[in-house]
């Protein structure tokens, strides 16, 4: 029987990317959504502090809205989490066991640091039109 390899993380994941085809991306994205936001700016204060975290080898993207789908007014936010070598976000680390959405909110910042931004694009200061 063959075992099953855990995941595992490095830092490593991801690379530089062509400029040239990060445009056309980008474009093809804010023809297809235009309505949607089209970057979103993190200060390095917030990206530090979670990339400093022990045990943090990454970040990971996680798309939200303010209000759920039953509404018809709602704004997209990107939120932000550490990521662990094993594959799991640094979320209520500091517990072994799953937490309720108020035990979470009440626990984490004091426990892990989640980052959203507070800049998106179109709408902030130097926005850029494209990439």
């Amino acid at each position: 029987m063959e075992k099953l390899k855990t995941p595992v993380l490095t830092g490593k994941e991801g690379e530089e990317f062509d400029l040239h085809v990060a445009a056309a991306w980008t474009k093809n994205h804010r023809e297809r959504r235009p309505e949607d936001p089209h970057s979103h700016f993190f200060g390095k204060e917030i990206l530090e502090k979670i990339l400093n975290q022990e045990g943090c080898v990454g970040l990971r993207f996680y798309y939200g809205h303010t209000h759920p789908a039953s509404e018809p007014k709602s704004e997209k936010h990107l939120i932000i989490v550490g990521a662990k070598s094993d594959g799991t976000d640094m979320v209520h680390t500091a517990k072994n066991k799953p937490l309720s959405r108020l035990e979470l909110k009440a626990v984490a910042p004091a426990d892990d640091v989640i980052g959203q931004q507070a800049m998106p694009c179109p709408g902030s200061p130097g926005c850029p039109k494209s990439i």
